[in-house]
C-alpha cells in the first residue's frame, strides 16, 4: 500500500511539472498579417516580451521574442520603447493579438524567427 502511495505521488508530481508547459501557447497556424503603429506599453522578459501597439486607435498586443531571441535579432535596450513607431509582421493568433516574426523600426529590420518567414 505504501509503495502505491509513493508511485501515485511521483506520478502526480510529474504531471504537475508538465502542466505549465502544456498550458503555454505556441504557434497556431494563424494568418500572417502586418501592422504599423506606435508602441504605448512594453513588457520585456520571459517567456516572451509584449508590446502594446496603437494601430489607428485600436490597441494590439504584439508578442515579441524571448530576451535571447530579441538580442540575437539585433534589438538593443530602448529599441522597443513607448513612443517608437513600429511595423511588424507575424501570425494573427487571436482578437487583436499577434506573434511577431519580424519587425521594422525606421529602416532597421529585425528577424525574430528566421525559419518562419
Amino acid at each position: 500500500m505504501q509503495r502505491r502511495l509513493v508511485l501515485l505521488t511521483a506520478l502526480l508530481g510529474t504531471l504537475l511539472c508538465l502542466a505549465p508547459a502544456a498550458a503555454h501557447h505556441g504557434w497556431t497556424g494563424g494568418e500572417t498579417i502586418e501592422l504599423s503603429g506606435t508602441i504605448t506599453a512594453v513588457r520585456l522578459g520571459n517567456p516572451h516580451g509584449e508590446v502594446t501597439l496603437d494601430v489607428e486607435g485600436e490597441n494590439w498586443t504584439v508578442e515579441v521574442g524571448q530576451p535571447w531571441r530579441n538580442d540575437r535579432a539585433g534589438l538593443e535596450a530602448g529599441d522597443l520603447a513607448e513612443g517608437v513607431e513600429l511595423r511588424v509582421s507575424g501570425e494573427h493568433t487571436g482578437e487583436q493579438l499577434m506573434k511577431a516574426e519580424q519587425l521594422w523600426i525606421g529602416e532597421r529590420h529585425y528577424v525574430l524567427y528566421p525559419d518562419r518567414i
